[in-house]
Formats: structure tokens, sequence, C-alpha cells
């Protein structure tokens, strides 16, 4: 898949974020370098792994799962945000 500018239009668009008009040849290099590096990773044989597969020994640590309310750093987090509505961020519909 390679990004032209019609696709990085649509990312914008999704994500709220203008990229700058000088920037624009440089960020579609960048992600056609993710995507160039991702393909190759499907070239990986895989097919004697177990779908358990961990690099970590003895699997993945686990933590004690605990709600954590902090009204302050909600709130400072959705000060940030474009849009929001009873501590709810606004996003854009992303299925057509």
């Amino acid at each position: 898949m390679n990004f032209d500018n019609t696709v990085l239009e649509k990312l914008e668009k999704l994500s709220h974020l203008r990229v700058d008009e000088s920037r624009k040849r440089e960020i579609l290099g960048q992600l056609n370098e993710i995507v160039t590096y991702v393909e190759n990773l499907s070239e990986l044989d895989t097919s004697k792994l177990d779908a358990s597969f961990s690099t970590l020994q003895g699997g993945t640590p686990m933590r004690e799962d605990r709600v954590q309310k902090d009204e302050k750093s909600s709130q400072d987090i959705l000060k940030h945000s474009p849009q929001s509505e009873d501590n709810f961020f606004i996003v854009p519909a992303i299925i057509e």
C-alpha cells in the first residue's frame, strides 16, 4: 500500500489534525516507510510458533485491576480535546 495525498487528506479529516503543506511530502515518506516495515513482518514464518508465544519468561506479568477515579486528570485531558460533552470525547463518525 502506498500513501498519497488522498489518503493523507482522509487521515487529516479523521484525526482532526492538519499537516502543514511544507511537511506533507515528509509525512507521506514516513508513512510509506512504516507500512513497508510492517509488510516485511508478514514475510516471517510464524507457522511453528504457539499462538500464545511471548518473549517474556513466564508470560505477561499481571497486576491487580483496580478502578481509579481522578476527576482532575480526566478534565485535564478533555480540555485539550477539540470537542467534548458530559465528560466524553466527541469524534467524527468513521464508518461510512
